[in-house]
């Protein structure tokens, strides 16, 4: 994890996968809005603190994160100024700040998640399935299966970035699948190599299976 001061109100921190996984947070969970995102906010301001003297108490921060290539990922923190009273003195919080984070890197064009077996694909199915997940054709205006190396990936383009879902659905599929970095890039292995294993729609044609062998 790595500190940077850009200006007296404004740093920002370069942290890997690896400080994630010492946290025990996910990649989706580190770009959701999740509790324990926020208390990982609040660690790194306490070591922003100690490191550069970036001090955010009582004052309202923006957050910024942004997902980078080689499992990288720049978050920028800024001070937001407090307002001025009429007497000319600045106006403090006296409750904890309030994080707010933009998000700029979920590739809402397309994702793409590796399952080591078929069979980690179809329990993942049947956990949407158990878990009255099956409005999940929702989430994107494709959904495909390649098979490629003896692996199995599922293919999600266009996502629906209004399905209410969404935020369960990606920390969920995490139990199942890891996450393919870089996907506009994978995606012409897949195409050039793979093989289309279900064109489209790969959830409703798995929902329809699974409910029918029941």
């Amino acid at each position: 994890m790595k500190f940077e001061k850009l200006n007296e109100n404004k740093i920002r921190i370069t942290l890997s996968i690896h400080d994630l996984e010492e946290k025990d947070i996910s990649f989706h969970d580190f770009m959701s809005n999740s509790i324990e995102n926020q208390d990982l906010f609040l660690d790194m301001l306490e070591k922003a603190e100690e490191q550069i003297g970036f001090k955010a108490q009582d004052c309202k921060i923006k957050v910024e994160a942004l997902a980078m290539t080689e499992n990288d990922f720049i978050v920028t923190i800024t001070k937001v100024l407090p307002e001025i009273n009429k007497k000319g003195s600045p106006i403090y919080l006296k409750k904890k700040p309030k994080i707010k984070r933009k998000i700029n890197n979920i590739n809402s064009s397309q994702l793409i998640y590796k399952f080591n077996t078929f069979d980690d694909y179809c329990n993942f199915i049947e956990f949407l399935i158990y878990n009255n997940l099956e409005d999940a054709i929702k989430i994107a205006d494709k959904i495909l299966i390649y098979s490629y190396n003896n692996n199995y990936y599922l293919v999600l383009n266009n996502l629906n970035t209004t399905y209410n879902k969404i935020s369960t659905f990606l920390t969920s599929i995490t139990e199942f699948a890891s996450y393919v970095i870089e996907p506009n890039l994978f995606i012409c292995r897949l195409t050039e190599s793979g093989t289309l294993f279900v064109k489209n729609n790969a959830f409703k044609k798995s929902f329809i299976h699974f409910l029918n062998a029941k």
